[in-house]
């Protein structure tokens, strides 16, 4: 007989059958954090993962593994939410804000070479976003990266189970960071991952996230308590389980969208590339006239939100960063979301095309 040092539960009935039937009694960073980060790193074609806190954590993770430090630059996005460039801030790194493109809304691959000449080609890492779940261009941000010996993260946290050219977002940068906060496509209640195919990559971030721990109390950094728990983890693994079906339904609800507008001169519908697989976190119309839009699905009962209202650039806490995006700023006041989510019925879903198609500013 062995007896523990402490009780693995927590001493609550139901919660310790609940947590003995998921984890097998270890709640934090047990085997099944191991086997969720193995079987993520699989779907997404991708040798490990590293499970994480959340998602600002996977970056903050991924950018320090990456040797991204104090002083250093990276090349990012003003149109997302304002984690990405957080992450960069935590490094001690300066993100530097590139403009979008018109279309997408995505990292503009003109936009991101002018920004970097303009710093004389002395940029350490390009991190794009796979906004709304549609991939960023990335053979053409590969393309500078390479050529400015810069990293290529991928800020996936909007994007699980997209593709790009046939391959699974997250496979296509140096490193990959995703979310799963309750609200993503697939979730772990809170939650984040690293992907990469650099085996020395992902031992410094996990040692990162484990308070720099390279053995049992032995401590080669200064790191964080960035881990993930195993109940967190059996869940992702049954939504992983799910993801497929999910983003179909999603994909399918946006289809009916995309119907609803093809004759709406005041609405446009978020773009669908051909040579992508686009898993619509969010379905995001562009309108001159959001107010009005916004009051009219609300009328009819149908919620809707605004990601995002404010460029990062623009916010108060990246005031010294400063500069200009206008296409981004243009963004900001002309997109709105409405429910694509997969919980909706087939009524609500009509109701909301229908909502979409008769509007009259």
């Amino acid at each position: 007989m062995t007896v523990g040092m402490a009780d693995p539960l927590i001493g609550v009935p139901e919660l310790d059958s609940l947590i003995e039937t998921a984890v097998g009694g270890r709640i934090a960073d047990g085997p099944e954090v191991r086997t969720f980060e193995s079987e993520f790193a699989e779907h997404c074609a991708v040798d490990y993962g590293v499970a994480t806190s959340n998602g600002t954590t996977a970056l903050h993770a991924a950018l320090h593994g990456l040797g991204i430090g104090p002083g250093d630059r990276v090349v990012t996005t003003p149109f997302s939410f304002v984690a990405t460039a957080n992450a960069i801030r935590l490094c001690g790194a300066v993100p530097v804000f590139a403009d979008v493109d018109a279309a997408t809304l995505n990292l503009d691959p003109v936009s991101v070479r002018e920004t970097v000449r303009a710093h004389d080609g002395d940029v350490d890492a390009i991190l794009p976003v796979h906004l709304y779940g549609l991939p960023a261009p990335m053979d053409e941000l590969r393309a500078i990266a390479d050529e400015y010996d810069a990293a290529l993260v991928e800020d996936a946290a909007q994007a699980h189970g997209a593709t790009h050219e046939g391959r699974p977002v997250g496979s296509i940068g140096d490193a990959a960071c995703f979310s799963f906060y309750p609200t993503k496509n697939m979730t772990t209640g809170e939650g984040g991952m690293v992907l990469t195919d650099d085996e020395e990559l992902a031992d410094r971030i996990a040692r990162f996230i484990n308070h720099g721990r390279a053995g049992a109390y032995e401590h080669s950094e200064v790191g964080h308590n960035f881990r993930l728990t195993s109940l967190g983890a059996g869940l992702g693994r049954a939504q992983l389980d799910r993801l497929t079906t999910f983003v179909d339904v999603r994909r399918r609800n946006a289809a009916e969208y995309d119907e609803a507008l093809a004759d709406q001169p005041a609405v446009t519908a978020p773009p669908d590339p051909a040579n992508v697989r686009h898993v619509y976190h969010q379905y995001t119309v562009r309108t001159d006239h959001r107010e009005a839009l916004q009051a009219a699905l609300g009328d009819a009962g149908i919620d809707t939100g605004v990601y995002y209202p404010t460029p990062i650039h623009q916010q108060p806490a990246y005031a010294d960063v400063g500069g200009t995006a206008p296409v981004a700023e243009h963004a900001a006041d002309t997109v709105l979301s409405v429910p694509v989510h997969p919980s909706l019925t087939r009524g609500e879903v009509d109701a909301v095309a229908d909502a979409l198609a008769g509007f009259r500013p």
